[in-house]
């Protein structure tokens, strides 16, 4: 403003008076009769030839000149109204239900303008607006509430609220206004003189008391048959817990039975197998060790018959020889004396005729170079057995039969009996401890014969 009065004076001194006089005249003007509508509120200006509407959000803006309606032709006329929510109240409205059962009632009510310029061509001021208003709810109210019942009245109160909030919405957008939310119901109660409601809250009271006395009985009773069946619960489960204890407890002792017996079983049988076993070992050793002396009475016997054959044979042997000696003997002397009456050059010729037609006498000539050969051959073998320091001891027959079965140990059948009978002492215990005993005591007897070497 001192700089708007600033910038005049500056330029007042080369203006005349009377300009510099209208001009801060009509500056003044200007300032006093500025308005900028507040944010809350909508002004609406008549002026000559229209309406507008200043306010926040307004096409026009918030801001305009209030020219004095005496002016001509720039001079305006003006309605404030509000653009924010207001509350409109019924407090202690008599109506009546259908059955002209009189009382009362507070309601409350919250609307703001819609359009202010219906508003505006509607009312001169707030104060009408909401005189008016009043009757639109009223009357609402009294045209519902008139064809309802009292108790369904003081029931559904949100369900009134919508439907005054509908009554009025259609009546209301005349007036440039409308409802910001449903209309509240806020108590309803007797009328001068009428006891209608109060009987009813007391008849809802005595109704609240019996049910509420069946509720808390109902929950009595509910909560007795709950501890009683908490208890019967307890006393089950504690009667199942013992019975599983003991099932458990039987179940362990079974099953510790049965191991123990397992066990017992098991230990049984494995010392019936270990008695098999030594069963077994001490047949096979028995039956190893009848094989053993089956096969040496076999091999004795085998032994016996093959003496017994050639003792036999032998003697046979002996016998043919004796007896072909004999008569071998007799026609000696027969033919010594038959030689004797010839001449010597016949008896040559004849003995030599004689000898190449008698077989008996080739044979007994052969016979005396075999018995010859025999005991040139008798006389060696004593002489070799006794380089070899043996000794024969014939429990059967004669010293050259004796010898003869000696003998045949160093023949291949005497070696085959002889491995197989060292084969037969191997298998046993004894003749294996019998053949290392024999094996140590040759390598301790040569052993210094080594060291020497």
């Amino acid at each position: 403003m001192s700089d708007l009065f600033g910038a005049f004076s500056d330029i007042a001194p080369s203006l005349p008076m009377i300009i510099v006089v209208a001009l801060a005249a009509l500056l003044l003007i200007s300032i006093l009769l500025r308005v900028v509508v507040p944010t809350n509120m909508v002004h609406t200006v008549q002026s000559r030839r229209k309406t507008t509407s200043y306010g926040a959000g307004q096409k026009a803006g918030n801001v305009y000149y209030n020219w004095p309606s005496w002016m001509p032709f720039i001079g305006v006329s003006r309605i404030i109204l509000p653009v924010n929510n207001f509350e409109l109240s019924l407090s202690g409205y008599e109506a009546y239900d259908k059955d002209r059962v009189p009382f009362r009632l507070d309601l409350t009510a919250f609307f703001r303008i819609a359009d202010t310029n219906v508003a505006a061509a509607r009312i001169a001021n707030m104060k009408e607006l909401i005189a008016q208003l009043h009757f639109i709810v009223q009357g609402a109210a009294r045209k519902i509430l008139a064809t309802h019942d009292i108790h369904q009245i003081m029931v559904d109160r949100a369900t009134f609220g919508a439907q005054f909030t509908q009554e009025v919405a259609t009546e209301l957008a005349n007036w440039g206004v409308e409802p910001v939310k449903n209309m509240e119901l806020m108590d309803v109660r007797d009328a001068e003189g009428s006891r209608v409601i109060a009987d009813i809250m007391a008849m809802k009271a005595s109704n609240i008391q019996m049910t509420s006395r069946i509720e808390v009985a109902n929950n009595l009773r509910a909560a007795q048959t709950a501890e009683i069946a908490a208890r019967q619960e307890v006393e089950v489960r504690e009667q199942e817990a013992q019975q599983v204890v003991g099932q458990r407890t039987a179940e362990k002792e079974k099953q510790v039975g049965i191991a123990t017996e397992r066990a017992s079983q098991e230990v049984q049988a494995e010392a019936a197998i270990t008695r098999e076993r030594e069963m077994q070992v001490v047949r096979v050793a028995t039956m190893r060790q009848a094989e053993i002396t089956k096969d040496q009475q076999v091999v004795a016997a085998s032994q016996d018959k093959e003496t017994t054959i050639l003792r036999a044979d032998g003697d046979l042997q002996a016998t043919k020889l004796a007896a072909e000696g004999i008569r071998v003997e007799g026609n000696a002397k027969a033919d010594a004396e038959k030689a004797l009456q010839l001449a010597p050059v016949a008896a040559q010729i004849e003995l030599a005729k004689e000898i190449g037609q008698n077989e008996g006498y080739q044979a007994y000539l052969v016979s005396i170079r075999g018995v010859e050969a025999y005991t040139q051959v008798g006389v060696e073998q004593a002489k070799a057995i006794g380089q070899a320091e043996v000794k024969v001891i014939a429990n059967t027959g004669d010293t050259v039969q004796g010898v003869q079965d000696a003998m045949s140990l160093i023949s291949p059948r005497g070696g085959t009996a002889i491995g197989g009978m060292l084969e037969a002492l191997k298998n046993t215990t004894e003749g294996a401890a019998l053949l290392e005993r024999v094996l140590r005591r040759e390598a301790a007897r040569t052993a210094p014969d080594d060291s020497a070497t």
